[in-house]
């Protein structure tokens, strides 16, 4: 995780903090907030395949969103933003000019993985790999001891199957594609264990049972589907954030 403070502004430390989970998608943006769970799930503005390629846009939907968030407008907020595993640094710089917009008193940025496997790895501990099936991009993620030790990404997701009647394949095809491909890569065993734990899968395209069903047939294993798939991201984000606000140092000015 990274995290950079507004800066600039003397803020009273005794004020109220407020907090706000924010997954922007290609197709889809999602908040969380404390006390509220997920507040707002609506159509993202000009993301293209997980860059925002519109940032007044996107920051004018993100401050409607702030304002609908628990709390109001007048209390300092911390905010966890995730973004896709590979994304660029140009891609996240963008992606934090359309939340500076918010006035935030701090920003945790935390990689849609960790965010998932926050929510909804399975008990037990160890590796565990992770599917992002997004409507736009697919993500595969090898994360060991909360970390991440290998990740693959492919711009295609299920928004680019035929509506009606399209197969599964090319997407499922291509994640068990990237999964093969970290086999091949790991020397320490941490994929085969994963393995054998089982796929955790997350994002939108989780609900198409095509789609997952074929992925755990070209992967001759377990796939074990999220809770509510769609918001998992934003949910463990939420739990990070949650964490983060019990800190005496989300109260303070960075």
């Amino acid at each position: 995780m990274g995290s950079y403070g507004a800066g600039g502004t003397h803020r009273d430390a005794r004020r109220p903090v407020r907090g706000i989970a924010l997954d922007i998608g290609s197709s889809r943006t999602r908040a969380w907030a404390p006390g509220a769970g997920v507040f707002a799930d609506v159509p993202s503005a000009a993301v293209r395949r997980g860059r925002i390629a519109d940032t007044p846009s996107q920051q004018l939907l993100l401050k409607r969103l702030a304002a609908s968030a628990p709390g109001g407008e007048s209390h300092d907020t911390v905010v966890m933003l995730t973004h896709p595993v590979l994304a660029a640094p140009a891609e996240r710089e963008a992606a934090r000019r359309a939340v500076a917009g918010l006035g935030p008193l701090r920003v945790i940025a935390v990689d849609s993985a960790r965010a998932a496997a926050a929510y909804a790895a399975p008990p037990g501990g160890g590796p565990l790999l992770v599917v992002d099936l997004g409507a736009r991009l697919t993500e595969v993620t090898l994360v060991v001891d909360g970390q991440v030790q290998d990740a693959r990404l492919a711009e295609l997701g299920v928004d680019d199957l035929p509506a009606h009647g399209g197969l599964p394949d090319a997407v499922a095809g291509t994640a068990a594609d990237m999964v093969s491909d970290m086999w091949r890569a790991d020397g320490t065993g941490a994929v085969r264990g994963a393995l054998r734990r089982g796929v955790l899968v997350t994002g939108g395209g989780a609900l198409r049972l095509d789609v997952t069903a074929r992925l755990a047939q070209v992967l001759r294993g377990r796939v074990r589907l999220a809770n509510d798939p769609a918001t998992s991201v934003v949910r463990g984000a939420g739990l990070m954030l949650a964490s983060a606000l019990r800190h005496p140092g989300a109260r303070r000015t960075p």
